[in-house]
């Protein structure tokens, strides 16, 4: 595990260079963020943007999501991965936000969880981006950086999520999720970590041990 006092300098080192880190989701309303986040299962957020745009310029609510249709909606959004079972949550999110909710978007994790395609993740996302609460969405991003960094140790997002909760600093943990999920993306890929590029290298296990193999 990163020790206490890395991981304060690991986060601090974050924050310093990206102090108001947020989605790159392009939306305008919670419920955008929403749609956007239920489109983003398994689909790239450029992906995700490029299918929204034209979207949320015709139907940007849901009584306007309802409106349009599902073979609307189906043909608005076909060019995302698994577009026709994510076309038929999304109508009916549509339809529960409407009569449950009076159109709003829910800040209960039991109650988003309840909606058709929002799982644990989803509903970690919306907490924190749209309500500003603190928790963590475990993608592959985050999962991938928790156990090489050496930030959190697990084999399921639950485990995962629970250890980087306890981890991280907790005047950290609003921006935590998208700190760890940029730096999955753009610097600790799959493949081939950039580690010559991280900022944090230095209190990282895997990036410390190539030093030491380096040096060696």
């Amino acid at each position: 595990m990163v020790f206490k006092k890395n991981r304060e300098l690991f986060f601090s080192t974050l924050e310093a260079d990206n102090p108001n880190p947020t989605t790159e989701l392009i939306y305008h309303s919670t419920f955008e963020l929403l749609i956007s986040v239920i489109l983003s299962a398994q689909a790239t957020d450029i992906g995700v943007n490029k299918a929204t745009k034209p979207l949320y310029k015709k139907a940007n609510t849901p009584e306007k999501i309802l409106k349009l249709g599902l073979e609307g909606l189906t043909d608005a959004i076909k060019s995302i991965g698994l577009y026709r079972n994510k076309a038929k949550h999304i109508i009916t999110t549509c339809q529960l936000l409407v009569e449950k909710h009076k159109g709003k978007v829910p800040f209960t994790r039991e109650e988003l969880e309840a909606l058709p395609g929002v799982g644990r993740k989803t509903a970690n996302v919306i907490l924190n981006t749209a309500f500003g609460q603190a928790t963590l969405a475990v993608d592959t991003h985050i999962f991938r950086v928790a156990n090489r960094t050496g930030l959190a140790k697990g084999s399921t997002p639950l485990a995962i999520e629970k250890q980087l909760l306890e981890a991280i600093p907790s005047h950290y943990l609003l921006n935590a999720h998208h700190w760890l999920i940029l730096l999955g993306r753009y610097t600790c890929q799959a493949r081939k970590p950039q580690c010559s590029n991280c900022l944090v290298e230095t209190w990282c296990r895997y990036g410390s041990k190539n030093l030491e193999e380096t040096l060696s």
